[in-house]
């Protein structure tokens, strides 16, 4: 198999030194977290977005605007509020004169980049948050009929505070669909806090320096989509996504417990795309069955309702995802 004009092993292993490279700028900046980084990265390269969820001062947006540094990509920040409009990010057409005459012209809002940092995307408005519907599926924006084309790649990162409910909307399902990823971002121990100390107190500023471009991010988007996968990997992908489903057969005794609802056919493409990103992170051309379980938890677990009983249990839907991977069986005999 090739891609391009090099085999796909040579391509992997391209790759996989870029990916080192790109790590060890992000570390010049941010301390520890390495799951959440690999589970960004991971976005980026399958072509999806991320959902960064944490308390305040954690670093999500550090690590975001570091990830921004080390590529070489048009990057913009929204600061969702709940005074925004959705003409704030995606633009809107005014009126201009020139020599006398009026005409319409479009003026492109903050949406118009390659990697878009959604700050606390939970504070803006259900109508303001749909904005982004679009262009994070079809990668267009379509403004008073006129629709315009997103340039590649396009990467939606967005933070939201899980703690603070006045004040914000939950974003609706058909939004948290679109996120490749929902990352859980938790507290640094205590040597992190310590290198986070000695960095921050000491005056200096971290020198990152870019690793990618447009071209090279492309390619390897393309690289992951190359990477093989037998029908039994793929079909235990497709398990776990029916066996989120309370009224399917094969789902556990807990999630027909504690789910309401389960995931989507978006939810199997994630765990199939990011098993290759995962695979070729470990020197594979080719995706293993752990390599769907290490993705599982990050792309289903905001793809699945949970109930009231659940809620009223102080049940998580990870527990519940985490007991059907375990109990899942890996093959069908």
């Amino acid at each position: 198999m090739e891609t391009g004009t090099i085999s796909l092993e040579d391509a992997a292993k391209t790759f996989f030194e870029d990916y080192a490279k790109l790590r060890a700028e992000i570390a010049k900046a941010v301390v520890g977290h390495d799951e959440i980084v690999e589970g960004v990265l991971i976005c980026l390269f399958a072509g999806g977005h991320a959902l960064l969820e944490g308390v305040p001062g954690l670093g999500k947006t550090l690590l975001i605007r570091t990830l921004s540094e080390a590529l070489h990509l048009q990057f913009a920040r929204i600061q969702f509020t709940p005074d925004l409009m959705p003409a704030d990010i995606t633009g809107t057409t005014v009126v201009v004169e020139t020599d006398g005459a009026r005409d319409f012209e479009f003026r492109r809002g903050p949406l118009f980049a390659q990697m878009v940092l959604a700050d606390e995307i939970n504070r803006a408005t259900p109508k303001t948050q749909s904005a982004l519907l679009e262009a994070m599926q079809e990668r267009t924006v379509t403004v008073g009929g006129e629709t315009h084309q997103l340039e590649k790649p396009f990467f939606v990162m967005a933070t939201q505070n899980p703690i603070e409910q006045e004040g914000t909307y939950p974003l609706p399902e058909a939004q948290l669909d679109r996120f490749f990823f929902k990352l859980h971002v938790g507290y640094s121990g205590r040597e992190e806090l310590m290198e986070i100390i000695d960095r921050t107190t000491s005056g200096i500023s971290a020198d990152v320096q870019r690793v990618l471009d447009t071209h090279t991010i492309l390619s390897y988007q393309q690289t992951v989509r190359e990477v093989s996968i037998s029908n039994d990997v793929q079909d235990y992908a497709v398990r776990i996504v029916l066996a989120t489903h309370p009224d399917e057969t094969i789902a556990t005794p807990k999630v027909k417990t504690f789910f309401r609802f389960g995931a989507s056919p978006r939810a199997a493409q994630t765990l199939v795309l990011g098993a290759k990103v995962r695979a070729l992170l470990a020197g594979r051309t080719k995706v293993h069955t752990d390599d769907i379980k290490d993705v599982a938890l990050p792309a289903l677990r905001h793809r699945c309702i949970l109930n009231f009983e659940a809620d009223a249990e102080g049940i998580s839907c990870d527990d519940i995802l985490a007991n059907l991977i375990e109990t899942l069986p890996v093959s069908i005999t």
